[in-house]
């Protein structure tokens, strides 16, 4: 009974319950019903408001934009008016220069019919003349025409040696200074010894009584010696020291090498001088090798040929007017890549030309011909590039100079040639080499007397002043150095310099 009685109340209670959340349920739905009506409502009154903003801001900005159009319009009706009122001023000025051209025309065709008619009246003038001409003088028209041609050179030779003066004035002007710069700064960047090579050499001995066993019995030890070697061997009184006396310091050093070993091994009769010559022989060939490499190195040149090293290498005991022509090679190489460097040139090229300009002289005994051309056929037998074989034939004017980097070795040769000290010759060739000078000066026309000075390297030429103006002057000194590159070997530069002076003298008594 309990039990029915407590389900019983558990399905009221239930049902009650499950009424009362249905009540609540439709309170809530009511609710929200009239809440979403009110968000709806005012939703719409928002949307109306947005939509009126918005309809009045797109009014404003369709206004800004014609408002914009209208100025760019407005602009570009400007700029189209412009242009236009351009077009017809250029089409006004064209049309004012086709008249301009058109009458021009029409005056270069009057003048033409005008030149026409005056070269054809000149053409019968002329005609005429050469006519009269040679019925006057007798001669033919060419003689006539060589005649005026002659009239009108002399006429006008003053002039052209006037032009000719002030030009040459000018450039030399110039490039003397820029020369002098660049040699002055290739002189103080360079340091070279100023003293030129002897040809003797002097060998010690251990003690005096040496000096008789060199000699031999009936001197048959000094003649083989000498013969052999092909150097004078000197004995004298100068105690403890003999002398050897040649002009080919190769030879030379072979025969000290001789001497030396003989010497020091102390057995002296001509099979042992012989034995020894053969050694020494030998020993200068690594010598000559050694010497070519150092030559090579010290100039900075790389990728020589090995038979163009030992050629450098034999110029170690070859010397021109007593200067040593390898250390002179080195000499020139230095100089012309300093000069090289200066101009912007290449440097490279012409260490290697100046390194090998005299190459020849290592084989010119044995070949004939000048230096420089041996020296150049070697070099391009041994794989020397065109413009190298150039500088080596062209740096004594034999060949003309393809490079400036040619040009610079021969400045550098003539430079290293010139310093105080690196040459000498005898008195004999020195006197003989200023009367040349001084006679190949004399027999110009207009010249009075030459001067030799400056040991040779200037001769001073006194002309006619009557004779002589400045202009021709000029022309003298320039025929005259000419002549002299022609006919004459020398040195270094020389300098030619004509002197015109007009003295008037008179007496008050």
């Amino acid at each position: 009974m309990l039990w029915i009685i407590s389900i019983a109340s558990g399905v009221v209670g239930i049902f009650l319950g499950y009424i009362l959340a249905k009540n609540s349920i439709e309170a809530k739905l009511k609710k929200a019903k009239e809440d979403f009506k009110e968000i709806i409502e005012k939703a719409k009154e928002e949307a109306k408001e947005i939509r009126a903003k918005m309809i009045e801001e797109a009014r404003v900005e369709i206004h800004r934009m014609k408002e914009e159009y209208e100025r760019d319009r407005r602009k570009r009706e400007e700029e189209l008016q412009s242009y236009e009122d351009r077009l017809i001023k250029r089409e006004e000025i064209i049309a004012k220069r086709e008249e301009t051209i058109d009458k021009k025309e029409e005056m270069i065709d009057e003048l033409k019919k005008t030149i026409e008619k005056k070269e054809s009246e000149l053409k019968e003038k002329e005609e005429r003349i050469n006519e009269e001409l040679v019925k006057i003088a007798g001669m033919t028209e060419e003689e006539a025409k060589e005649l005026l041609l002659k009239n009108a050179e002399e006429k006008y030779k003053h002039d052209l040696a006037m032009l000719y003066k002030n030009i040459k004035d000018e450039i030399e002007d110039k490039a003397e200074k820029e020369a002098k710069r660049i040699m002055t700064i290739a002189i103080q960047r360079f340091a070279a010894e100023h003293v030129s090579e002897a040809t003797v050499t002097v060998v010690p001995l251990p003690s005096d009584d040496m000096k008789g066993r060199i000699i031999g019995r009936e001197g048959r030890n000094i003649r083989a010696f000498e013969k052999l070697t092909g150097v004078t061997l000197i004995v004298d009184d100068v105690p403890d020291i003999v002398v050897l006396s040649s002009f080919n310091p190769f030879r030379r050093e072979i025969a000290r090498l001789t001497l030396e070993k003989l010497v020091a091994d102390g057995r002296i009769h001509p099979a042992r001088i012989e034995e020894m010559y053969e050694k020494a022989k030998k020993e200068i060939e690594t010598v000559v090798k050694e010497a070519g490499q150092d030559a090579a190195f010290r100039a900075g040149v790389v990728g020589l040929h090995p038979e163009i090293i030992k050629l450098l290498g034999k110029l170690k005991f070859r010397t021109s007017y007593g200067q040593n022509v390898l250390e002179h090679s080195i000499e020139v190489a230095q100089l012309a890549g300093m000069m090289a460097a200066e101009l912007g040139l290449n440097v490279e090229k012409t260490k290697r030309g100046g390194l090998l300009h005299d190459i020849g002289k290592a084989v010119d005994h044995e070949v004939e011909g000048s230096h420089t051309i041996i020296g150049g056929e070697l070099a391009r037998r041994y794989g020397e590039k065109p413009d190298i074989v150039n500088a080596i034939m062209s740096h004594h004017g034999e060949v003309e100079p393809a490079t400036p980097e040619a040009v610079l070795v021969a400045a550098a040769d003539a430079l290293s040639a010139a310093r105080p000290g690196a040459r000498r010759e005898t008195i004999e060739n020195y006197i003989r080499r200023l009367m040349k000078l001084e006679e190949l000066a004399e027999s110009f026309s207009n010249v009075e007397k030459a001067f030799a000075i400056q040991a040779g390297r200037e001769i001073r030429v006194i002309v006619q002043p009557d004779k002589v103006d400045d202009a021709e002057a000029e022309l003298l000194a320039y025929e005259i150095a000419k002549k002299i590159e022609e006919e004459l070997e020398y040195p270094g530069v020389l300098k030619v310099v004509v002197i015109r002076e007009k003295r008037s003298v008179a007496y008050a008594k």
